[in-house]
């Protein structure tokens, strides 16, 4: 599908966060861009097919993510937002907690557009597009796991003590970023520093960090740190608990 040829997606209004929108062209990606993404996807896809969510990989189906080339962002798009009215908006790289809580609210998805070189293959420091795409895009497929992140998204512009924000973010991640959940007895991955990083996911399907029930009170008060392995982490039942934990923690704070 070429982009000319895709179904207009309903513009949305935004203030703090357009400043940082940007358009991807994806005619420019180099043949070595689209094989190191290749290289990529079919490095993680063996393991995801066996200890990733169910909802992660009908997702991968359903936007039409590829192994072979990098995503085109505007196919993502229309590809999703009939199902859940989300978007994969293109940014210029990292956003303030404004912006990036207004792109939320406003089903759109902050995602960069540059991807790693060959050398950085194992760890990149700032998000890439396979970190955004094929780490977080897939799960925005799901119905109910779409409206939490919009609530989520909503619910922090609300908040404005830099305690509350901390806490809210704490809940993106030990979710969004590093949620497990299980299923069919066994644990599965679905936040996407776990999908989208071999190492980390190897060290916590091998049992090599705590995984606690999900408890929202647990959760807002975990401390964490960006740059180190996980040495806890939180699995829930099902993705109506975090939905219900946002809402919960939004009557809390603030």
């Amino acid at each position: 599908m070429t982009t000319s040829a895709l179904p207009l997606i309903k513009p949305v209004k935004l203030n703090a966060a357009k400043p940082f929108l940007i358009k991807q062209d994806w005619t420019e990606y180099t043949p070595e861009q689209h094989s190191v993404w290749a290289e990529l996807v079919t490095r993680r896809m063996p393991q995801l097919q066996k200890h990733a969510c169910q909802e992660y990989l009908d997702g991968f189906e359903q936007i039409g993510l590829r192994e072979d080339q990098l995503p085109d962002l505007a196919a993502v798009s229309a590809r999703l937002a009939p199902r859940t009215g989300w978007q994969s908006a293109p940014v210029s790289g990292f956003l303030p907690a404004d912006a990036f809580f207004e792109m939320l609210a406003a089903r759109m998805f902050p995602t960069t557009t540059w991807l790693r070189s060959r050398e950085s293959m194992e760890y990149t420091p700032e998000p890439d597009i396979f970190h955004d795409v094929f780490g977080h895009v897939p799960m925005h497929a799901h119905p109910v796991f779409a409206d939490f992140l919009q609530h989520y998204g909503a619910a922090c512009q609300g908040l404005t003590d830099p305690r509350d924000l901390e806490r809210m973010g704490r809940l993106f991640w030990f979710t969004v970023e590093f949620g497990v959940i299980r299923q069919n007895n066994e644990i599965k991955v679905y936040g996407s520093g776990l999908i989208s990083s071999h190492g980390e996911c190897s060290r916590v399907l091998a049992g090599g960090c705590e995984i606690r029930d999900f408890e929202l009170d647990a959760v807002l008060n975990q401390e964490f740190q960006t740059s180190a392995m996980q040495p806890v982490l939180f699995a829930v039942e099902s993705f109506e608990q975090i939905y219900e934990a946002t809402k919960q923690a939004e009557a809390r704070l603030g």
